[in-house]
């Protein structure tokens, strides 16, 4: 059956502003083997076997208002080693943040197109 998550993919009106977020401030690596798939968009390698894809399309959901917490939206939870470290990164970048309701040690945040993240420690 289901053996794990290879990829998510995060849709993005405007690439470098996203590639900002995705390299600048979560530190994640360009894969350079994206083939040409007839539209901007960028792999990122997460892990062994997992990626975040960036697809530059149009955002079927614009206008739409999004909750706050992104714990209450469509969202991708992310592992990471150092939650505290996450925090000071998007506190110098200006990434509002909430922290997970469930008590567990987690936050959300969205990127630059409104797409929610959660990493768990």
């Amino acid at each position: 059956m289901i053996t794990g998550i290879q990829h998510a993919t995060f849709l993005t009106r405007d690439l470098s502003r996203a590639r900002d977020f995705y390299e600048g401030v979560l530190g994640l690596q360009r894969d350079h083997k994206r083939p040409d798939m007839g539209y901007d968009g960028v792999w990122y390698d997460i892990a062994p076997g997992q990626q975040i894809h960036l697809m530059v399309l149009p955002d079927p959901d614009a206008g739409v208002l999004r909750p706050v917490h992104g714990g209450r939206d469509r969202h991708v939870a992310l592992g990471v080693e150092d939650l505290a470290k996450l925090i000071t990164a998007l506190e110098r970048a200006g990434v509002s943040y909430t922290l997970s309701r469930s008590g567990r040690a987690a936050l959300f945040c969205r990127d630059p197109d409104q797409n929610a993240l959660e990493f768990v420690a």
